[in-house]
């Protein structure tokens, strides 16, 4: 039950960072998009890559492990980026928002899937909950079909960030995952900044507070939590708390002093807060994950010689009754 309760505060404390980028972003309108996402992750890998030896995991063995982090890297985050990049370029951000938000939808029912489970109905009409109010505080809005699109492919980013270290998480851990991702995401997006005929000039004082912020509060500290709630809590339960964005987004404007909520926004938070609350909290035994030892993945059992406890940060990891 411990490991349940952390890894929901972790999942929380994430989405909630992640959050706070909508009123931070506002000091970044005038800088080059891709240039500074590229700015974004070498800050995260400048202090992810020397904690790589401090924890436990082990780098990715096989072309498998290799390639699926390499796709998580180009869609998770350089491919999540561009697309939302194109997306707002036609279609209103609270409509990319809206279709981003259905990103616990799909993870609810695709996660159970890929690991041989049937999704939880219960999990599954939280996450319905926790979208529509997703929509609601993000507001809503119009654009093209091509804006739409590319958010879908904004949406497949996100969902694709959870899914794909799943099965990466048990042997490199979430330092290691998180060091790895955001260092091969950095080339991706310089690439991208080129065919998108962005040019690099240096960041005013504004601009780098800024980009400090986001590269180091909301990559560094988000990803941590994040990746780690996901080696406690399944990645369906985890989902549910990326309904928090909008409302930390909307939570964060407000302190700024760019604006109140409106009722529609207020509104769609409170159904964000009864989707995950229900989603959430567990029912009858704790749903913690055993340790990676212990676990079956589609039939085989890993060795526990060639596994180490990755969601654990150096601790010994306490046997669990959960399944």
């Amino acid at each position: 039950m411990g490991d349940t309760w952390r890894g929901n505060a972790e999942a929380a404390g994430g989405m909630t960072l992640v959050g706070t980028m909508a009123g931070v972003s506002a000091l970044l309108t005038a800088y080059p998009v891709l240039t500074g996402q590229v700015l974004r992750y070498g800050i995260a890998a400048a202090v992810l890559l020397p904690l790589v030896r401090r924890f436990q995991g082990a780098p990715p063995k096989g072309a498998r492990e290799w390639l699926l982090l390499l796709c998580l890297a180009a869609t998770g985050l350089a491919g999540f980026n561009y697309c939302l990049l194109e997306a707002v370029r036609t279609t209103s951000p609270a409509t990319v928002g809206a279709v981003v938000g259905c990103a616990p939808v799909v993870i609810s029912i695709a996660g159970p899937l890929l690991q041989g489970r049937r999704p939880s109905r219960k999990i599954v009409v939280a996450a319905l909950v926790v979208s529509a109010g997703a929509a609601l505080a993000g507001g809503l809005g119009g654009g093209d079909l091509r804006g739409l699109a590319w958010a879908l492919g904004a949406l497949a980013g996100e969902v694709m960030f959870s899914l794909l270290a799943v099965p990466l998480l048990p042997r490199m851990g979430a330092v290691r995952l998180s060091a790895y991702a955001v260092t091969l995401a950095v080339p991706l997006l310089a690439v991208a900044a080129l065919v998108a005929g962005e040019s690099f000039r240096p960041p005013t004082a504004a601009e780098g507070a800024a980009l400090a912020y986001i590269g180091l509060v909301i990559t560094v500290v988000a990803f941590l939590a994040w990746y780690d709630a996901l080696g406690r809590i399944s990645a369906d339960r985890a989902a549910l708390f990326g309904g928090l964005i909008p409302v930390s987004a909307a939570v964060t404007t407000a302190l700024l002093g760019r604006g109140l909520p409106t009722a529609a926004e207020a509104a769609g938070c409170l159904l964000v807060a009864v989707g995950v609350t229900c989603g959430a909290i567990p029912s009858g035994r704790p749903l913690t994950l055993r340790p990676p030892a212990e676990r079956d993945v589609r039939g085989m059992r890993w060795p526990s010689s060639s596994t180490p406890n990755c969601f654990r940060w150096g601790r010994t990891p306490r046997r669990s009754t959960g399944s």
